[in-house]
């Protein structure tokens, strides 16, 4: 896969910062998706695996810059990003309002982008995320524990968030073994949602 990213960004000389998205079959097959010439949002994914600062780079590259990355870039350990929405985590309805109490979490491995802060009003004009937060781990699993601990540390008072979604999708078997594809959304809700209606 970074074999054929590398000779279609040759190909057609793009030589700024841009991600390649593809999709992968059971078969371990993979099927080119869509380029985009920007930043991604889940960017610092890729810092956190690749130890380098993709923002800054591009940066130095728009100014003239030549960027000298390892010729050979190696990924170490894993990473899992949780992106905050103010938003209702059963209906996924946008939650705008005032945040009148803010608790980011902390620690080894542990990154947070936000601009968010105690009293800020977030509005319904634009898109609803309030923070990104990051795991990093040498493994998959302990990087799941720490996502899952990172996320129980943090608190957002006075709007809805996706924050208990999220806590349930790092919690299934599924998600867990890493046997999840495209429909993996679908199945989980259907499943939630029996579960509430058997509860009841």
């Amino acid at each position: 896969m970074m074999s054929a990213v590398e000779d279609a960004a040759g190909e057609i000389g793009y030589q700024s910062l841009g991600t390649f998205e593809f999709l992968v079959d059971e078969k371990k097959r993979f099927y080119f998706m869509e380029a985009n010439a920007r930043v991604q949002v889940e960017h610092p994914i890729t810092e956190m695996v690749y130890g380098i600062n993709l923002v800054k780079a591009q940066i130095r590259v728009a100014a003239g810059e030549k960027i000298n990355f390892p010729l050979e870039l190696e990924m170490r350990g894993h990473s899992i990003e949780c992106r905050i929405n103010a938003e209702d985590p059963e209906t996924f309805v946008p939650s705008p309002g005032k945040i009148e109490f803010l608790v980011l979490p902390g620690g080894e491995g542990i990154r947070v982008d936000s601009a968010a802060y105690c009293g800020w009003q977030i509005p319904p004009d634009y898109d609803s995320l309030v923070a990104k937060i990051i795991a990093y781990a040498p493994t998959r699993s302990l990087a799941i524990r720490k996502i899952q601990t990172a996320l129980e540390m943090t608190t957002i008072v006075g709007v809805k968030t996706n924050l208990p979604l999220h806590l349930q999708i790092l919690s299934s078997t599924e998600f867990q073994e890493g046997n999840y594809d495209t429909q993996f959304m679908e199945r989980f809700l259907q499943l939630k949602n029996q579960e509430q209606k058997d509860a009841v």
